[in-house]
């Protein structure tokens, strides 16, 4: 009888040198996830900064800090499929290696804006650098670790999610507490410097041995189609009224590039959306939850940055120290999330993870501005929990759906799924939550002079810092601009709250139930056998 001692350390896929250090491999994999996680999460606290007038900030207005997030979100969601079959045709490594430079640029220029302009011109270069990136550390993961590491490994990898999503607001708010608001953006490039040394070091590259031709028409109309979608729904709830001509052809514009791209790459011979992956139920239903929750947690991180700062008169730090029991739950539960999905199943354990999610979103609906704080805590941390049992089945289920060698494709699809999800909460949620605050402040705008009427209404900083240039007469507006906003707080949560529910619904109508354990099944076929 063999023990495990005895048995190979490495199977036929993975060689025993690469085996051996899997582990400093994965931190090094990390390191590098770290850095495009931590670049969001640190915008986040800086947004308020972003949009104060110069020479704090850049004065830019709440539909360019949209912007200035989703040209980001886009262009990464938009080139992820070209630059897993990239990776898969010329090695994983070598895009590693190629994206964290591009990235590290783009994080030096973008340090440096003059403008808003600039600044969203500079996320896209560095959402180019990323596109390369996310994908391809999942890939090198699964081409390192043993399928019956790859759940344990993909566990720990969500939990770096986590660490950077705490790592990112403390590190902004310390940034902006003592240098200008472009620091955020330059304490990438060290990162990325240490990232690329250990890479040469120790990553090894793999590719795919039949990989799939690349496909501009296919890439570009994605990249068109989600712009312009995006870009109606932003100006919709920028201009407070959906019916407008040019945002409703703009959103159908949208919608009718994105057809033809699926409508393309059905017909197309090499794709870069393979659209037979979606012919598995599973694996749809996992796309499905994962953009889910994106589009509702994305959507309501935004509003939460303005609720602690602007309404709360928290500072950037401890906004972003605020965030800590989120982070916290993910590192904690994100690696141990499979305990739950060997006991419980996938389904249950996803759905009782989105269940939770909805009702934390929920729970914003009944903030107020003197909510004591410990109950904020409370509902990050249990969104954490949430999202730590939704995130690591569902990536499962996807990177183990497809073979091996196709493992840049799957992990493009996730990553695509789950930042088209953010673009669109962002876009969408933000507009719901344009829209109600400038439903709710207008009628007190009436004591301003015509011109600064339309600037005020389109976000409560707007509101105060038009407040705070009147000085004492604009102290009327203060009180009205934070009853406006928590009204539209309440209102997209609740929106938020209803999208998570969708997701849960999905997954219990499509993902599996309990797998049966080896032994019952070997029992099961010695009673056949024996009939």
């Amino acid at each position: 009888m063999t023990t495990p001692a005895d048995r190979p350390r490495s199977g036929p896929g993975v060689p025993e040198a690469v085996h051996r250090r899997r582990w400093a491999i994965l931190g090094v994999l990390m390191l590098s996830l770290l850095i495009v996680v931590l670049d969001n999460s640190i915008l986040n606290v800086a947004i308020k900064t972003i949009s104060t007038p110069a020479p704090t900030g850049l004065g830019a207005t709440q539909s360019e800090l949209e912007w200035a997030i989703n040209a980001y979100t886009l262009v990464f969601a938009g080139l992820l499929f070209t630059a897993g079959l990239v990776g898969d045709r010329i090695g994983r490594k070598k895009v590693l290696l190629g994206g964290l430079v591009v990235f590290g640029v783009g994080s030096a220029l973008a340090a440096e804006s003059g403008s808003p302009g600039q600044l969203i011109a500079y996320r896209a270069l560095m959402a180019l650098g990323a596109a390369f990136v996310m994908p391809a550390t999942l890939a090198v993961l699964m081409n390192v670790f043993e399928r019956h590491e790859q759940p344990k490994a993909i566990g720990i990898w969500a939990g770096g999610v986590g660490l950077a999503i705490a790592i990112g607001p403390i590190t902004g708010g310390l940034l902006l507490d003592h240098f200008w608001w472009g620091s955020v953006f330059l304490v990438n490039v060290p990162i990325v410097i240490v990232a690329l040394a250990l890479m040469v070091w120790l990553v090894p590259d793999s590719r795919d041995p039949r990989p799939g031709r690349l496909d501009p028409i296919g890439v570009v109309l994605s990249v068109i189609g989600l712009v312009l979608l995006v870009y109606g729904i932003i100006k919709g709830g920028e201009l407070a009224d959906f019916t407008d001509a040019k945002v409703l052809a703009t959103i159908a514009a949208g919608v009718v590039v994105l057809a033809a791209f699926v409508a393309f790459e059905k017909r197309s011979d090499h794709p870069s959306l393979d659209v037979s992956y979606f012919r598995n139920k599973v694996f749809s239903a996992a796309m499905t939850a994962i953009a889910l929750v994106f589009f509702a947690l994305m959507g309501v991180t935004f509003f939460g940055v303005f609720y602690t700062q602007s309404v709360r008169g928290y500072s950037p730090l401890e906004s972003g120290l605020l965030m800590l029991p989120l982070a916290a739950a993910q590192m904690i539960f994100a690696p141990r999330a499979r305990l739950l999905v060997d006991r419980f199943g996938n389904k249950a354990t996803t759905t009782a993870g989105l269940v939770l999610l909805a009702g934390m979103l929920a729970a914003f609906a009944g903030f107020e501005a003197d909510t004591p704080i410990w109950m904020l805590e409370v509902v990050f941390f249990l969104m954490g929990t949430g999202m730590a049992h939704i995130m690591t089945p569902t990536s499962v289920v996807i990177m183990q759906a497809l073979p091996r060698e196709k493992a840049g494709s799957a992990s493009a699809l996730s990553n695509t799924f789950r930042q088209v999800g953010g673009a669109l909460g962002i876009a969408v949620l933000g507009s719901v939550l344009s829209t109600a605050y400038r439903d709710g402040i207008e009628d007190k705008l009436r004591m301003l002079p015509a011109g600064l009427r339309d600037t005020a209404g389109e976000s409560i900083e707007a509101t105060l810092g038009i407040a705070a240039r009147l000085g004492p007469r604009g102290q009327a507006l203060v009180t009205p601009a934070h009853d406006a906003f928590l009204h539209a707080m309440h209102v997209t949560a609740l929106c938020g709250t209803a999208v998570a529910l969708v997701g849960a619904v999905v997954v219990v109508l499509f993902l599996p139930g309990r797998a049966a354990a080896p032994h019952q099944d070997e029992e099961e076929q010695e009673l056949v056998a024996a009939e």
